[in-house]
C-alpha cells in the first residue's frame, strides 16, 4: 500500500504558499490547485483516481487534506472557497527555507496542541493510502461548500448593479433598520443607501451604505478613502464590495478607529443572508432564494 511521506506533503503544502505568496488578498481553491500541480507536479500515483472512486483523482485530495494541519495551526485561512495564507504562516514558511518536512511537521505540532483534550486521534505525518481514501470523503463536504458559494457568486455577478443593491437594502430591513432611501439609477454620488435605526430616521446613528457590485477586482484604499469622505462625524459607513478588498483596504479601516466602517464582503454578505433569510421579505428572497442541504459533518 502506497505511503504519503511528511516530506511529500511539505513539498504540496511548500507549492501551496508559493502561489498564495502572490495573492496576499487569497485565491480561489480551485485556482491554488491548478497552479501548484505545475509547481510540483504529480506522481503517477497521485495523478490516478482512486479505484473505489472513478473520476475522484487523489492529487487534489492529497493537498486538501495535508492542509488540515495548517488551518488548525492558523497558518492558513480557507473561507467558502478562497484560501489565504496568514502573516504567521508566510513568516513560518520563509524561515523553513527548504527543509519543507520539517515545516510540515511543525505545522503539525500545532495542530497536536489544538487537539489536545479532543477525542479523536492525532494525525500522523506519515500517512497510507487507506487514510487518504477515507479523508477523500470528508473533504467532499469542503468541495460541496465551494461549489455551492462558486453558483450562488455567479448569480450575483449576473444581477444588475441596481438590483444587487436593492438585495443589499433588503439585508438591512430584516436586521432591524429602516431603509430611508436607495439611490437610483444614475451618477455614483458615493452613498447607495441610507438607513436608520428607528422608523423615522432621526435618531443617530444614521447608517450609510456604498455598495460595488465589482467583481472582478478587489476595492482598494483610494475607493475607501473617497467612501470615508461622505461620512459624517456620527455616521456609520458600511461598505459593501462583491470583490471583497485589498489587504491595504482592510488596514486603512482599522486603523481609523473613530470611524465605524465594517467592510463586507461577499462571503460575508452571504452569511448575513443566511443568518436573517428568516426576516427577508418574499419579494427580496426571490432575489437571492436559498435552500438548505445538510450533509454529515466532518469531525
Amino acid at each position: 500500500m502506497a505511503e504519503i511521506t511528511a516530506r511529500r506533503q511539505g513539498e504540496l503544502l511548500a507549492g501551496v504558499f508559493q502561489v498564495l505568496q502572490k495573492h496576499p488578498d487569497g485565491l480561489a481553491a480551485k485556482d491554488v490547485l491548478r497552479q501548484v500541480s505545475e509547481i510540483v507536479p504529480p506522481t503517477p500515483f497521485e495523478a490516478a483516481d482512486y479505484p473505489s472512486r472513478p473520476g475522484d483523482r487523489r492529487y487534489e485530495k492529497i493537498i486538501r487534506f495535508s492542509t488540515v494541519a495548517f488551518v488548525k495551526a492558523g497558518w492558513l485561512v480557507k473561507t467558502k472557497g478562497t484560501w489565504f495564507a496568514t502573516d504567521e504562516g508566510l513568516s513560518a514558511f520563509d524561515k523553513a527555507g527548504s527543509d519543507v518536512e520539517a515545516w510540515f511537521r511543525a505545522a503539525e505540532a500545532k495542530y497536536r496542541e489544538w487537539k489536545k483534550g479532543q477525542p479523536e486521534p492525532d494525525a500522523v505525518s506519515d500517512v497510507d493510502e487507506a487514510d487518504i481514501e477515507e479523508a477523500a470523503v470528508r473533504t467532499t463536504f469542503e468541495e460541496a461548500t465551494e461549489a455551492a458559494f462558486a453558483d450562488i457568486r455567479a448569480h450575483l455577478e449576473a444581477m444588475s448593479p441596481y438590483d444587487f443593491q436593492d438585495l443589499v437594502a433588503g439585508l438591512l430591513e430584516a436586521m432591524g433598520y429602516r431603509v430611508l432611501w436607495v439611490a437610483p439609477p444614475g451618477p455614483d454620488r458615493g452613498v447607495d443607501i441610507v438607513a436608520g435605526s428607528d422608523p423615522l430616521g432621526v435618531q443617530d446613528p444614521r447608517i450609510k451604505v456604498q455598495v460595488k457590485h465589482r467583481f472582478a477586482s478587489a476595492t482598494d484604499v483610494s475607493d475607501l478613502r473617497a467612501f470615508m469622505a461622505v461620512l459624517g462625524s456620527r455616521d456609520v459607513g458600511i461598505f459593501v464590495s462583491a470583490g471583497g478588498f485589498t489587504k491595504a483596504a482592510r488596514d486603512e479601516a482599522r486603523n481609523h478607529e473613530t470611524r465605524r466602517l465594517p467592510l463586507l464582503d461577499l462571503e460575508q454578505l452571504l452569511d448575513l443572508w443566511i443568518s436573517h433569510y428568516g426576516k427577508i421579505t418574499e419579494d427580496k428572497k426571490l432575489m437571492l432564494p436559498l435552500r438548505p442541504v445538510y450533509y454529515l459533518a466532518p469531525s
